[in-house]
């Protein structure tokens, strides 16, 4: 018998009816905190690709509430400014100094008061940068020199960023937005420009002309539940008036602009490595309102320098029929060789696309050579999921990873793109859930030609991981030679610190920037060679009163013998010995073995900092409180059937936890608060409905009612059709009338992320309220799934403090009201 129909659920989740809510003013939290809050970030840097300079890049950490609350258009799964034709949010950059790596010298880089300044994209050959600075009508280009630090703005350019795009080769900025490209010969820039004389955007009209229309035809295709999406005639106007760009030229000398083609929707703009041909991708009609633009129909051609159409790749069509976990027919991933002048490289599936469907292949790779007039030529066929290209340096040789859905073994094979027959090497065959056995990442550089390979010296390439183990994270180096391979290991962090590598500054490896901290130590960057290590930057400890916070890796086991593992930390003045308030914050993982499940992640020796949104539960630390952060929550078994047990795996290892840290005698069992955010928030709920453990709860931007995603959530593949009784018992809505406990719900008023829309929180607080729980349900103008504004970080930090102060600690903690 069906225990639940979708049906149904829906109608009970809009039975319940919206009460009046108040508007209040936004709250601060104590001094002590807010000197925290707003202490300012250390510098990050930019290295040049020629690693003698770089740019010390210094930021506001917040944005105000006033500035998230401008205009803003949600188009096609993405939110714009339409003042500025670029993205809602915009970059907060407020110092920039280049810096020698030889002998250290700082020159300061004058910029405009009130700029917002994007980072710096360096040319190919290190000696220029570009900047973008968004200003009130529009996105300025800049250009800085590397010898003097002197910037200026190129004029008569006004850069479209509204849709990044997927192209840009690793060129443009942020690596995803290829806006703005330095061409190969270091002299021009290859920018997506607001088209001249393009008049007014599309006004809407008052009356509608008709009624918006979907429809399917007896094709089984689910989708994600994914927001922002267009919503009728009006919004695909507004779509193509802020997306069409006009392709240009930029000689960066005089500013001169050279158009390349028409106006058009530039959704992929990649340039060749010999700066002659150009990989084109524009968007085209049909639209969907269920689809992102990325799902879009799109026409795939390479053009010369002048616009002029040298070869058709590819059309592909609205993926309105390509389900959950597959992927389209036809050719996909196209993109250039990183090593030849003009030689494309794309994916098609041999499964049909049908992830789930039994096949001995699921892909294969091809290329085709300029000037694409002959058959292409195959690289590779795949027994898994094909996962990605990594080109090196020399000889022709391409690193290729596939995946399995079910098992999640990922595989890498060393190829020879100049000899496809030659018999493909297996170099890693591993789980991705393995941390400690993780061989780690190849070191990339750029080339001249701007294209990013993995770094080469003659059969050696190296690789740099997390190195996770038991004791936690201890970053490495290693020299991995691909015709034995045999890792070298040339460097490993010590037992006492946490740095990572973050560039190699010898082709043979032998010297590294690192970036150094331990828990007391604020970071800084190094350089490494041999036994010597020379200090690089020297940024002081912005808040120093908080070094007193105590900090270990606790490990300990599941009443099921799953290994679980917990970071303690303890308040300034803690006195050993003394029970305390506590907080429990994590994030539930899928895993498919307790092995993996149980593997240590993160380090107890990172610099202690509150800085952000996604750290704000060790603001309980300066309130008294101890906190057990990122607690395992691990639900473990079968990847088709796992959350079948997931209530009872998220309680065993709650449970757990508080055990461990009673027996510690750092908590007092009877004033312990649980809280997460996103699918932490979907277990905050959980365990206060199905346990007696913890006192309170904070559940931040969360789902609750899982038949709003009825087609899969996180891992769970399985749909609600499928699974009925699941996604009934994973559902704290449900289970409203059982959750008596106190909770906070707060949630984003903008939130995009595809499972958590606002409905969520809303429909859980009336539930929670019409069976008489105690709740508060805080709302967040302009917010999206995690929060950004000072205001509302400000007021997330006061709710969350007052609400365990008054259900938690008793009212006995100096948490503000």
């Amino acid at each position: 018998m069906r225990l639940f129909s979708f049906a149904l659920s829906c109608l009970l989740a809009g039975l319940l009816i919206s009460t009046a809510a108040a508007q209040t003013a936004y709250q601060k939290p104590p001094k002590a905190i807010l000197d925290v809050l707003n202490a300012p970030s250390s510098p990050n840097i930019s290295l040049s690709p020629t690693r003698d300079k770089m740019v010390l890049v210094e930021s506001a950490r917040y944005p105000s509430i006033a500035q998230l609350a401008q205009p803003m258009l949600r188009l096609a799964g993405s939110r714009i400014n339409p003042a500025t034709n670029g993205p809602q949010s915009t970059p907060r950059i407020t110092k920039l100094t280049l810096k020698n790596v030889s002998d250290g010298k700082e020159t300061p880089i004058a910029i405009p008061a009130g700029a917002q300044f994007g980072s710096p994209e360096w040319s190919p050959d290190g000696k220029q940068f570009a900047l973008t600075n968004t200003v009130a009508n529009g996105i300025e280009l800049w250009i800085g020199d590397a010898a003097t630090g002197k910037v200026r703005r190129l004029p008569n350019v006004l850069i479209n960023s509204a849709f990044g795009g997927g192209g840009g080769g690793g060129r443009g900025f942020g690596g995803g937005d290829d806006s703005v490209q330095w061409m190969p010969d270091n002299q021009t820039l290859l920018c997506k420009t607001i088209p001249a004389g393009r008049g007014a955007a599309p006004v809407a009209s008052t009356v509608p002309t008709g009624p918006t229309v979907q429809e399917n035809y007896g094709k089984v295709t689910p989708a994600v539940t994914y927001q922002d999406l267009l919503k009728n005639a009006h919004d695909e106007k507004l779509y193509e008036y802020y997306a069409t760009a006009q392709l240009a030229v930029i000689n960066v000398a005089n500013g001169k602009a050279t158009a390349i083609g028409k106006p058009a929707i530039y959704s992929g703009v990649d340039i060749a490595p010999d700066g002659n041909h150009l990989l084109i991708t524009t968007t085209q009609r049909p639209f969907s309102l269920l689809l992102t633009a990325g799902s879009f129909p799109h026409e795939y051609e390479v053009w010369d320098r002048s616009g002029k159409l040298i070869h058709k790749v590819a059309s592909t069509p609205l993926q309105d029929q390509v389900a959950i976990e597959n992927v389209p027919t036809g050719p996909r991933g196209i993109n250039w060789r990183a090593t030849e002048p003009a030689t494309l490289v794309w994916v098609e599936a041999l499964d049909g696309g049908e992830t789930k469907k039994k096949a001995a292949l699921r892909d294969r790779v091809l290329m085709l050579k300029a000037p694409f007039t002959s058959q292409p030529i195959e690289l590779a066929k795949t027994e898994f999921r094909f996962a990605g290209l990594m080109w090196l340096e020399k000889g022709g040789q391409v690193l290729l990873r596939d995946s399995d859905r079910v098992t999640r073994k990922a595989r890498t094979f060393l190829l020879n793109a100049d000899n496809p027959q030659q018999t493909a090497k297996l170099i890693w065959n591993r789980s991705q859930q393995d941390r400690y056995n993780d061989p780690g990442q190849p070191v990339m550089k750029r080339l001249p030609n701007g294209q990013s390979v993995i770094r080469q010296n003659g059969d050696d390439i190296f690789l740099e991981g997390a190195g996770a183990s038991p004791k936690g994270d201890r970053p490495f180096l290693d020299k991995f030679n691909l015709a034995t391979l045999k890792a070298e290991r040339l460097w490993r962090c010590d037992e006492t610190s946490y740095e990572t590598v973050t560039s190699l500054m010898s082709d043979d490896g032998s010297k590294f920037m690192t970036r150094y901290e331990t828990a007391t130590t604020p970071p800084n960057y190094f350089m490494r060679s041999g036994s010597s290590k020379q200090a690089l930057t020297n940024f002081p400890d912005p808040t120093p009163q908080i070094r007193g916070i105590k900090k270990q890796l606790v490990t300990y086991k599941r009443k099921d013998g799953v290994p679980l593992s917990f970071t303690l930390y303890l308040p300034p003045d803690y006195k050993q010995g003394t029970p305390l308030p506590t907080v429990v914050w994590a994030y539930p993982r899928e895993f498919n073995d307790a092995d993996t499940a149980g593997q240590v992640s993160g380090s107890p020796h990172r610099f202690t900092t509150i800085s952000s949104l996604s750290q704000s539960h060790l603001f309980f630390l300066l309130q008294g409180y101890a906190v057990l952060d990122d607690a395992s929550m691990p639900v473990v078994g079968d990847v088709e059937t796992m959350n079948n047990t997931y209530i009872e795996q998220v309680v065993a290892s709650a449970e757990a936890a508080i055990d461990q840290a009673v027996a510690m005698g750092v908590t007092d069992r009877n004033r312990v608060g649980v809280g997460g955010h996103s699918y932490g928030a979907f277990m905050t709920a959980n365990l206060l409905a199905h346990s007696d453990v913890f006192k309170a709860g904070i559940a931040r931007s969360g789902a609750y009612n899982r038949t709003l995603t009825p087609f899969g959530f996180q891992s769970e593949r399985r749909s609600f059709w499928e699974a009925e009784e699941m996604y009934y018992r994973v559902s704290p809505f449900m289970y409203a009338d059982k959750l008596k406990e106190p909770i906070l719900l707060i949630h984003g008023e903008a939130d995009n992320n595809t499972g958590t829309h606002p409905i969520q929180s809303d429909r859980f607080y009336q539930a929670l309220k019409g069976n008489g729980g105690t709740v508060r349900y805080v709302t967040l103008p302009h917010e999206s799934h995690g929060y950004a504004a000072r205001e509302s970080i400000e007021h997330t930090l006061w709710e969350m403090l007052s609400w365990f102060d008054k259900h938690v600690a008793g009212g006995n903690s100096t948490a503000s009201r």
